[in-house]
C-alpha cells in the first residue's frame, strides 16, 4: 500500500506535467511575386534565457558564411494580447527581446536569397531560398529564426501558399504541420513547393526513394531523372550493402543560368536538393545529374553516420570549422565515382581519366600550398572560400590513395569502403566521434602506419604520391613535359603481386574485398 501511495502522486505529476516547449512557424508565401515570405512564430512561453532571437550565420554542410539576418525585415514581437514587446537589433544575425517572458508571437519578413543581390558572401542557390510565381525552394535556416535557448525544441511548420501548390520534403506532415525534432532537424529538411511539380519513385535496396522536380518550361521531368539515376543508385546500394536510411527524397529545381552564379547541390540526412540549369533533357544531361546525385546520395554515410561533435552540435551563431572536410566531401566524391566503377557504370579507363582530371585541376587552378586541413579550417573566410572547391579535386584523389594504402596494409582485405562501413556501424546519426580523435580511431581499426599518411597529405600539403601508390596496382602515371599528369595506364607487364592487389581494389566495392587465394 505504501508503494502504491508513492506511485499515485508520481503518476498525477506525470500526467499534469506541461508539454515540451514548441516552435510553431507559419510561412506565408501566398504572394510569391514579391520574392519574400512573411514568417510568424508562435510560442507558449519564453524564459529569460531566451532573450536573443537568432538567425543562422551558416548552416551544416555549406562551409560558407551566410549571415541570413541580412535578408530579414521588420521584425516585431507581441504578447498574448497583441501588445508590442520591445525588440532591438543586437548584431547582423541577432535581435534581443526587452522582456522575453511576455513574448508569444514573433513576425517578420525575409527576402529570398535567389532574387536578392548581396555585395559579399553570396548564398549558394541550393542552400538558400527561391520564391517564384509558380514554385519555391525553401531551406529552414534561410527563413526561420529561433530563440537561442530553444534550438533543441520541436519545430512545426505550416505553409500558406497559392492554391494548387503541393509540398515535397523529407519531413512528415501532421495536424500541426510538418514536424521536425529540433531546429537542426528542420534545417536538415528542405522544401520544394509548386503548382507543376513532377514526381516519381523507385526502390533502392528496399528503401523507397522519391524524386520531385520543377522545370519551368517542362523540359525535364522526374521520370526522366529516375530512369537516368536508377543504375547509379542501384550501384550505391550494392557498394554500401545496406542503406543507413529508411527513406530518401531528391528535390530538383531547374532554372535559367545566371551570369556569375554557380549552380549545384546540397546534401541532407534523408534528402538532397539541386539547383541546376534548365535545358532539354538528353543523355548528356542525365549523366550530369547522375554524377552530382551520386555524390550527394553517398552523404547518407558521411556526415550523416560519420561526423564529429562539431557537426553534431552545430553552432548557428558562430561558424566553427571541422578539420575533417576531407572525410565529409573528399571521401564522398571518391566514393561517388568508385561505386560507379564497381557497378560497371564507368570503365577503368574512364575512372582513371577522372582521377587524372582532378589531379590536373588541383595543380593548375588552386594553391597547392593549402593543405586539406587548412582548406577546411579557413573555409568560412574569403581566402579559404577561394580554395574550397579543391576539396572535390585533391580531396577525392587523396581519398583514393588512402583506399589503396589501406588495401596494401591489409593484404587486400580492408579498404576505405570497409572502413566507412565500420565507422558508420560504430557511430551513426546520434553518436559523433571526438573532433581531435579521428586519426587515432582509424589507426586503431586499420594500422598505425596510416598516421603518417594523414600527417603528410591531409594535415600538411605534401604532393599526393599518385605515381607511387597507383604503381602498387601496376598502373603507371604518364606526365607531360611540364610534369602535369596526363594519363594513368594499366601496365601490361604488371607483377603477380601488383595484379593481386589490383583485383582486390577492383573488388573492394562489391562486398567481397578479400582477394582470391
Amino acid at each position: 500500500m505504501n508503494s502504491l501511495l508513492r506511485i499515485v502522486p508520481a503518476l498525477l505529476l506525470a500526467t499534469s506535467a506541461p508539454a515540451a516547449a514548441q516552435l510553431r512557424y507559419t510561412v506565408d508565401i501566398d504572394d510569391p511575386a514579391t520574392h519574400r515570405a512573411t514568417i510568424t512564430l508562435r510560442v507558449d512561453s519564453l524564459a529569460a534565457r531566451d532573450s536573443v532571437f537568432q538567425f543562422a550565420a551558416t548552416a551544416p554542410g555549406t562551409y560558407q558564411t551566410m549571415n541570413i539576418g541580412r535578408f530579414v525585415r521588420d521584425l516585431r514581437a507581441t504578447d498574448a494580447r497583441g501588445r508590442p514587446v520591445a525588440v532591438r537589433k543586437q548584431s547582423e544575425n541577432a535581435w534581443v527581446f526587452g522582456d522575453p517572458r511576455r513574448v508569444r508571437t514573433v513576425t517578420y519578413q525575409v527576402l529570398d536569397t535567389w532574387n536578392t543581390p548581396v555585395t559579399e558572401f553570396p548564398i549558394y542557390p541550393m542552400a538558400g531560398t527561391a520564391i517564384e510565381a509558380d514554385h519555391a525552394l525553401l531551406n529552414a535556416h534561410a527563413m526561420l529564426g529561433f530563440p537561442r535557448g530553444m534550438q533543441a525544441q520541436p519545430v512545426f511548420i505550416r505553409f500558406e501558399a497559392p492554391p494548387g501548390w503541393t509540398v515535397e520534403t523529407p519531413l512528415v506532415v501532421g495536424p500541426d504541420g510538418y514536424r521536425a525534432d529540433s531546429y537542426d532537424h528542420a534545417v536538415d529538411s528542405p522544401f520544394l513547393l509548386g503548382a507543376r511539380l513532377t514526381t516519381s519513385t523507385l526502390t533502392v535496396g528496399g528503401v523507397p526513394v522519391r524524386i520531385a522536380a520543377h522545370s519551368p518550361s517542362q523540359l525535364i521531368t522526374a521520370s526522366e531523372l529516375r530512369d537516368a539515376m536508377q543504375g547509379t543508385l542501384t550501384a550505391a546500394g550494392s557498394f554500401l550493402g545496406r542503406l543507413p536510411v529508411d527513406r530518401y527524397v531528391f528535390l530538383f529545381r531547374f532554372a535559367p543560368q545566371r551570369q556569375g552564379q554557380a549552380m549545384g547541390a546540397w546534401e541532407h540526412s534523408y534528402s538532397s536538393e539541386y539547383v541546376l540549369v534548365e535545358e532539354p533533357f538528353s543523355p548528356r544531361v542525365g549523366r550530369g545529374v547522375t554524377d552530382i546525385a551520386a555524390h550527394e546520395f553517398f552523404h547518407i554515410v558521411t556526415p550523416l553516420n560519420i561526423h564529429s561533435e562539431i557537426v553534431e552540435h552545430f553552432n548557428f551563431q558562430t561558424p566553427v570549422p571541422s578539420a575533417h572536410v576531407w572525410l565529409y566531401e573528399g571521401v564522398t566524391e571518391w566514393a561517388s565515382e568508385k561505386m560507379q566503377l564497381d557497378g560497371g557504370l564507368l570503365t577503368l579507363d574512364q575512372y582513371l581519366g577522372n582521377v587524372v582530371g582532378k589531379m590536373r585541376t588541383d595543380r593548375t587552378r588552386y594553391d597547392t600550398t593549402f593543405s586539406l586541413k587548412q582548406l577546411a579550417l579557413t573555409s568560412f573566410t574569403q581566402a579559404g572560400a577561394r580554395q574550397y572547391g579543391n576539396i572535390y579535386q585533391r580531396g577525392a584523389v587523396v581519398a583514393g590513395l588512402l583506399d589503396i594504402r589501406l588495401l596494401q596494409l591489409s593484404d587486400g582485405r580492408h579498404g576505405l569502403r570497409d572502413l566507412m562501413l565500420d565507422l558508420s556501424a560504430a557511430y551513426g546519426p546520434r553518436r559523433p566521434f571526438p573532433e581531435d580523435s579521428l586519426y587515432a580511431i582509424i589507426a586503431a581499426r586499420t594500422s598505425p602506419e596510416v598516421l603518417d599518411f594523414f600527417a603528410r597529405y591531409i594535415d600538411r600539403a605534401e604532393h599526393p604520391p599518385v605515381r607511387e601508390t597507383y604503381a602498387l596496382l601496376g598502373i603507371d602515371l604518364v606526365e607531360d613535359e611540364r610534369g602535369l599528369p596526363q594519363r594513368l595506364v594499366p601496365n601490361p607487364n604488371a607483377t603477380p603481386e601488383q595484379l593481386r592487389l589490383r583485383e582486390a581494389w577492383l573488388r573492394s566495392g562489391s562486398g567481397a574485398s578479400t582477394p582470391p587465394r
